[in-house]
């Protein structure tokens, strides 16, 4: 096994069972355009998966909803029978309509049908951990996470955590259930959730940034270029890497469908950035 992935280091979750390197995989681009459908070229994308897990990574984001179906029969197709020490993370809330679209699903039927396509799809018999993603901030989570407590102790869940939430819906999922990990719209240039990371860290609960990169805007800072610059490295690795120095309990899942991209993304877990661009990075935020 490649140890690139490693050198970030790794994060228990609460419980103690599940240790994830801290830069992970994102499996939602390898869909087809738009999330919808197969991939034009299956075989890159399995073969995306293969080299992920050979350069050290053991966490894997998902979901159901991202073809729909596809992402996980990839995964499922690339990698199983899985190594005993791979992590599979997905999210359920959400489903896609005939034409694409994407809906939101919170019925407990749905939450149910949902975590059992995962099962089916991904080929498991209980799912490593469920994130449960919110639509808006002024949705009540009560009655959706209540459901997925039920299904995780008929044992089809291990663990539970949620996905584009706020602070005040983070206090109250944890008032129902042990919840392991958050994940969020976070990157150099969006910090809204620096207090809630924090916080978290504090608890020894994860903090899993999505669109760490920007996502359909990417980042743009001459600040960003110039440290690359210093550092011999890419725009994008200093920004991955900067989110590995931001806390300790902050898993990367930046997604690709080339293995050149995801090798250089994998190249930031070795990339150690000095604190005077650690200070002009952060200025970023502030401008």
């Amino acid at each position: 096994m490649n140890p690139q992935a490693n050198v970030g280091g790794s994060f228990t979750l609460p419980g103690g069972d599940l240790s994830l390197r801290r830069m992970g995989y994102g499996a939602m681009q390898l869909a087809g355009p738009g999330v919808w459908g197969p991939p034009r070229d299956i075989a890159a994308a399995l073969a995306v998966l293969r080299e992920a897990v050979s350069l050290g990574i053991n966490h894997i984001d998902t979901s159901d909803y991202y073809g729909p179906h596809v992402t996980n029969q990839l995964i499922r197709r690339a990698l199983a029978p899985y190594p005993d020490e791979l992590v599979i993370v997905t999210k359920i809330g959400g489903r896609r309509g005939a034409d694409g679209s994407w809906l939101p699903a919170f019925s407990p039927d749905a939450l149910t049908t949902a975590v059992h396509d995962n099962l089916r799809n991904l080929g498991q018999d209980a799912l490593h951990l469920v994130n449960l993603r919110m639509a808006g901030p002024g949705q009540a989570i009560e009655d959706p996470l209540a459901t997925l407590v039920d299904l995780q102790r008929q044992g089809l869940i291990r663990h539970i955590g949620l996905s584009n939430v706020t602070r005040a819906q983070v206090r109250q999922g944890a008032a129902i259930a042990d919840i392991v990990c958050v994940q969020n719209l976070y990157n150099l240039a969006r910090r809204d959730d620096d207090a809630l990371i924090d916080e978290l860290a504090d608890e020894g609960i994860a903090y899993v940034p999505f669109l760490p990169l920007g996502g359909a805007t990417p980042l743009q800072s001459s600040a960003l270029s110039d440290a690359a610059a210093k550092l011999g490295a890419t725009p994008v690795q200093v920004a991955l890497a900067w989110l590995l120095q931001r806390s300790p309990n902050i898993l990367l899942i930046p997604g690709t469908s080339t293995v050149e991209h995801l090798r250089e993304n994998v190249q930031a877990a070795v990339l150690t950035l000095p604190e005077d661009l650690l200070a002009e990075l952060k200025a970023i935020d502030a401008g």
